[in-house]
């Protein structure tokens, strides 16, 4: 969809101007005198406006194709309650997500919705196993506006992410019901992802929101490191820019077509110090209380920005960084999985075209899950579901217990790892360990039931849920120096703000002492494989998935592996290893987690 623009009213914008002007003349003769017949009409027939109108943005972000309410830990909030103690409230869900907003809404003539980015991708079987064609139609039918995108929207590439804006089956899937998938009613903005061919944005990079003369643009960018958390299929072909430089740049040519309003979608956030999603990250002054990529970029954009919707950290907060002027501007995300949304009150000055900063409010809202459901919403759910369950009710193995998804080692990383280890010996036995990204699980395995499987089975659409990227179980020879290097990464170069610690297999130990600094937090001397210390000049076989095998997530070391060899997906590695080492009567126990000796 094509960037919109619209010239300015002419007649309304020149009668705005000079009733400016004339609010200093002390007479209504005077006022009268200075005003055109067009506005002497207006204001003694049909009234204009109010100069101030307030324009409701509802914003949300990190939807991630969770249509159905998430479960675990991924489906509640912490709320800060006024003694200081806290609470966890259950939410999300799009049926709930619909009926919040669309109670929001009511009563405000003036209402825009919009995103953050990563609405899909690494998402549940009832979307994921249709590409997200299923999100969105809901997000059609929740009214959304206009997103930007995120980097997992680049999960399966250029070519699908044009489909999903513009409609069309599947290439490969084809047509998944008796209509044709007709694409999202609203753009998907990417102002800072170009076409290495064309040099141009390969989406479109704003779009302008207009209702009786009140206009607002929307610049929409992914974080610019985008290619360091996607796999090289999925970005080949595209450059990614600077996030500042970009929204100002296109800042200005809003302001060019008359355009003074401008909110930016970013998808790259920051971390609150408080994890309830009330905290005030205000106090005690401006921008205290939140840190990480998004501070500097707040704090660089334009001033001609008046809002920033956030995303991708899946952190919820509503605070004021100042802008490059000292001014403060208010930056809200809304955590993730349609547990929150922002309602945001932007006052729009009718003479000036622009934001009144100073009254911008804004807060978050918890998706309770004790409001009526949406009929549309459980209609769609319902009607995807009957498609999915012939996949997704299979049990592909047995658990006794919850397999949490938690924690700087987790049980569900350590599970995978082996699994991969288990499968990659398989393929060849001189296989000596895996290594697992944290990003790449995206929950944990519960044991109570979802459905009428029963508790402690694992369903295909229980293992869907845990690794939806449909990554390759990868084979590379290292040397041990690589190894100790590729654990140094964990925590120094681009991951040394933010450690992402791999999931190891089970023969693989080591300590991590997070009281030092950078590569030092990885001992050397503790590191051991099978009991036995690494040799840095013997050549290790390390089983990875695609994405880790790629140098993703900043470790440029697994990117130089020699020898490679290709398996299956990772989740039928995993569905392997829970078909061959669990049953009704002998369930996996989940492991413990004491691989990585954690020294605080």
């Amino acid at each position: 969809m094509p960037a919109t623009s619209q010239p300015d009213p002419g007649r309304r914008r020149r009668t705005y101007r000079l009733l400016a002007a004339a609010a200093t003349l002390a007479t209504t003769g005077a006022l009268a005198a200075a005003l055109p017949a067009d506005a002497h009409d207006a204001h003694h027939g049909k009234p204009l406006p109010s100069r101030y109108q307030d324009v409701q943005l509802l914003s949300f972000n990190d939807l991630h194709g969770n249509l159905e309410p998430p479960s675990g830990s991924s489906g509640r909030v912490t709320e800060l309650q006024a003694d200081g103690t806290t609470k966890t409230i259950d939410a999300g869900g799009v049926e709930y997500l619909a009926t919040h907003l669309r109670e929001a809404r009511k009563n405000n003539a003036y209402s825009i919705t919009a995103a953050g980015g990563d609405m899909v991708g690494a998402s549940p079987l009832i979307s994921g196993l249709f590409h997200d064609e299923p999100t969105i139609e809901a997000l059609n039918k929740l009214d959304l506006d206009v997103t930007s995108v995120g980097n997992h929207e680049f999960d399966e590439g250029a070519k699908e992410l044009a489909r999903l804006q513009r409609g069309g089956c599947h290439p490969t899937a084809g047509c998944y019901t008796d209509k044709r998938f007709k694409g999202a009613d609203f753009p998907y903005l990417a102002a800072n992802v170009l076409s290495e061919k064309t040099g141009k944005p390969i989406l479109a990079p704003y779009w302008v929101w207009k209702k009786k003369g009140v206009r607002i643009g929307f610049i929409g960018v992914t974080l610019e490191d985008t290619p360091g958390v996607v796999s090289a299929d999925g970005v080949k072909g595209l450059k990614f820019k600077d996030e500042v430089k970009t929204i100002n740049k296109y800042a200005k040519v809003l302001q060019s077509q008359g355009v003074q309003s401008i909110v930016a979608l970013i998808h790259e956030g920051g971390q609150p110090a408080s994890g309830a999603y009330n905290y005030n990250c205000d106090s005690p002054g401006a921008g205290d209380g939140i840190s990480g990529p998004i501070v500097d970029i707040a704090k660089n954009i334009s001033p001609s920005v008046d809002a920033l919707v956030t995303g991708h950290t899946h952190a919820a907060y509503v605070c004021t960084i100042p802008d490059p002027a000292g001014n403060p501007r208010m930056v809200t995300s809304a955590a993730s999985f349609g547990r929150l949304y922002t309602d945001t009150t932007l006052t729009y000055d009718r003479f000036t075209g622009d934001i009144a900063r100073t009254s911008v409010k804004s807060a978050n809202h918890v998706v309770t899950r004790t409001v009526a459901k949406a009929p549309d919403m459980t209609e769609l759910i319902s009607r995807w579901n009957t498609l999915a369950a012939p996949i997704g009710n299979r049990a592909i193995g047995y658990i006794s217990a919850d397999v949490p998804n938690t924690g700087t080692e987790s049980p569900m990383g350590d599970l995978i790892a082996d699994a991969q280890l288990a499968y990659g010996k398989g393929l060849d036995p001189e296989t000596d360990l895996a290594l697992m990204n944290p990003g790449g699980v995206r929950a944990g395995l519960t044991y109570a039931a979802k459905g009428s499987e029963g508790d402690g089975v694992v369903t295909y659409a229980e293992g869907f849920t845990v690794q939806p990227f449909s990554n390759t179980v990868n084979l590379q020879d290292f040397t041990g120096a690589q190894l100790i290097q590729i654990l140094k990464e964990q925590v120094s170069g681009s991951n040394a703000s933010a450690p992402k610690i791999l999931q190891p297999s089970a023969n693989l130990t080591y300590t991590l002492d997070l009281t030092k600094s950078g590569a030092d937090r990885v001992v050397t001397d503790s590191i051991r494989l099978n009991g036995a210390a690494v040799d840095p000049s013997a050549t290790y076989r390390i089983a990875t998935n695609s994405f880790l095998a790629g140098g993703g997530d900043g470790f440029t070391t697994l990117g130089q592996g020699t020898g490679d060899l290709v398996g299956t997906d990772d989740l039928a590695a995993l569905e392997q290893y829970l078909t061959a080492n669990s049953s009704a009567t002998s369930p996996i126990t989940p492991p413990t987690a004491n691989r990585i000796t954690i020294v605080r």
